[in-house]
């Protein structure tokens, strides 16, 4: 089983390969405004609030993951809670048809997938998390009713995420067929897939071991925001 996908996952892919959709310096990153809220410290453990500061704005929320000590002045917490990493740990998905009405999300499909996402909260979400990797979404009377797609990257690691069903459609198997081809698409392209999921979310997490999923560790996952 992998065992090498660390609490720095977040930091290395905001310092890496989506530096450019990040901001921030050598002390403290977030992803640029419009994509998902998400922050990092070189050091999880040691978050440098006041580094990050500058970079913020008084009504934005951030996701800060690995991190649970006291909480600096003029910051507020405003959820916190524990999620788990998982990553695939079986053979590649078998090459299948496509879902009904399944197609790759476009730019103009930007706006749908983030009323999906505030709809089913999958986790943090923006207008252009969609640009971050390959998105791919089930459309019924051409309106977006699943999605799944691709968001952080640390060396040959690649994580799926975005994964949600519109209420009205689940229980048909939709995302995780969405989810099947992005795995398939992922190993063969020599990427190893990892995902985030909610400690307390055990109906997804039963589903993702059944895939071929296996849980690496539990972390805690913060919510906060200038005070």
């Amino acid at each position: 089983m992998p065992s090498d996908l660390t609490d720095d996952v977040i930091w290395s892919c905001l310092a890496g390969p989506h530096e450019r959709f990040s901001v921030g310096g050598p002390r403290a990153r977030r992803y640029a405004k419009g994509f998902s809220p998400i922050v990092a410290f070189p050091v999880a453990t040691q978050p440098d609030f006041d580094a990050l500061a500058p970079l913020c704005d008084a009504d934005e929320h951030f996701y800060v993951g690995g991190w649970s000590g006291p909480v600096p002045s003029g910051w507020a917490l405003e959820a916190e809670a524990l999620m788990v990493r998982m990553a695939w740990d079986a053979p590649a998905p078998d090459d299948a048809p496509p879902a009904p009405g399944m197609r790759r999300l476009a730019a103009a499909d930007a706006s749908a997938a983030l009323a999906l996402a505030e709809l089913t909260r999958p986790g943090p979400f923006g207008l252009r998390t969609t640009e971050l990797g390959e998105y791919l979404g089930c459309f019924e009377d051409g309106r977006l009713v699943a999605m799944a797609g691709e968001r952080m990257q640390s060396g040959s690691w690649r994580e799926v995420s975005g994964v949600c069903t519109h209420p009205d459609h689940q229980g048909r198997g939709l995302a995780r067929h969405l989810m099947l081809a992005l795995l398939r698409s992922e190993m063969l392209r020599g990427e190893r897939p990892f995902l985030h999921v909610m400690s307390a979310n055990a109906v997804a997490r039963g589903l993702y071991r059944r895939m071929g999923f296996r849980e690496l560790g539990e972390t805690a996952v913060r919510v906060v925001a200038l005070a």
